[in-house]
């Protein structure tokens, strides 16, 4: 019985090299996916699911119109989704009646929570119905286990208000432990 998966972790964790990592496997095997990634994740491409190890892949896209439920996934074996904090409580909601309904495993990669530490809602509905989840470990500068993130601006400096969502990499955010990101190490 297929079921929904969420593999969550901190920045620069390897969330979008496993997941090019799972589809290879299945690929491997003569399987079929389909890979998703957020449309507002324009770092590498719209559309491209891209690793720090410079692994690249195309991958459809989904914003907050997209309904799963009326996608045919027939012939497909593996439904995985990079981005997956950026979905709507709905949009997981979905997948998880998908993995049940059509026997699709769906595997979802993202970060738990913001730069302010609440957390993203598809990721709060995916660790509610996700029947396996995983936490993907990273550490922080200070040696300790990153789980939280803070932004930073042009300077390094932290910053502490603005948007929930603001798309970069390395060079606006740092994964860090709950020590530093209290203490602002």
């Amino acid at each position: 019985m297929a079921k929904l998966f969420f593999r969550y972790a901190a920045m620069n964790s390897g969330k979008s090299t496993q997941l090019l990592q799972i589809a290879n496997n299945y690929e491997t095997m003569g399987k079929q996916v389909a890979l998703y990634t957020s449309a507002m994740d324009d770092r590498y491409g719209v559309g491209q699911i891209t690793s720090r190890l410079n692994i690249q892949r195309e991958a459809h896209t989904f914003n907050a119109e997209l309904n799963f439920l009326a996608i045919d996934f027939s012939g497909i074996d593996c439904i995985l989704v990079d981005e997956a904090q950026f979905m709507s409580p709905e949009q997981v909601r979905q997948l998880h009646e998908l993995a049940h309904t059509r026997n699709v495993p769906v595997i979802c990669f993202g970060l738990r929570t913001d730069f302010q530490g609440h957390p993203f809602p598809g990721s709060a509905w995916l660790l509610s119905l996700a029947e396996d989840v995983e936490e993907i470990k990273t550490i922080c500068q200070c040696g300790r286990k990153a789980t939280m993130h803070i932004r930073i601006d042009a300077k390094g400096r932290r910053v502490k208000e603005g948007p929930q969502v603001e798309i970069g990499g390395e060079a606006r955010y740092r994964a860090v432990c709950g020590n530093c990101f209290y203490n602002e190490r």
